[in-house]
């Protein structure tokens, strides 16, 4: 346990803010490119393209992102005020572990992209852009108005 001061526990809190509206964003946009790949012919140009978007995407902004989000997390959860008997505070993690999940996913559905062998249908990733957007409304529900 760490016994952070109000200071250094404001200012990882602000960190974990920034990375999550960062990983979020990613998490919200990379699908709609796949809605896009997935209309797009294998080696053409548009799909080219695609894919070099997909892995910056990926990469450069949702890996080290998501990253942040888990260490500046992980620092407040370990400090000493945490009230680990609150009922919201288990559902919000269980609805990260669901995040990092479809992080994974599309980290597979990217390869599978990248090496011209996806078979999902746009509509299969019309779907599953909304999943990120629903974990979301969760964790910003149990965070912010703590029910449980």
């Amino acid at each position: 346990m760490l016994d952070l001061s109000a200071s250094a526990y404001l200012w990882i809190k602000a960190l974990h803010v920034i990375c999550v509206i960062a990983w979020m964003a990613g998490l919200l946009y990379l699908p709609r490119l796949f809605v896009y790949h997935a209309g797009a012919t294998p080696h053409s140009e548009t799909s080219e393209t695609l894919k070099i978007m997909e892995r910056r995407l990926l990469r450069a902004i949702m890996n080290p992102a998501m990253l942040g989000t888990l260490l500046s997390g992980g620092l407040m959860l370990a400090d000493s005020g945490t009230d680990w008997a609150s009922g919201w505070l288990h559902i919000k993690l269980v609805a990260v572990v669901g995040l990092l999940v479809l992080h994974m996913m599309m980290g597979k559905w990217r390869r599978e992209f990248a090496e011209d062998r996806s078979t999902r249908s746009n509509t299969f990733f019309r779907y599953a852009n909304e999943a990120p957007t629903l974990l979301m409304i969760l964790i910003v529900i149990m965070v912010i108005l703590k029910p449980l």
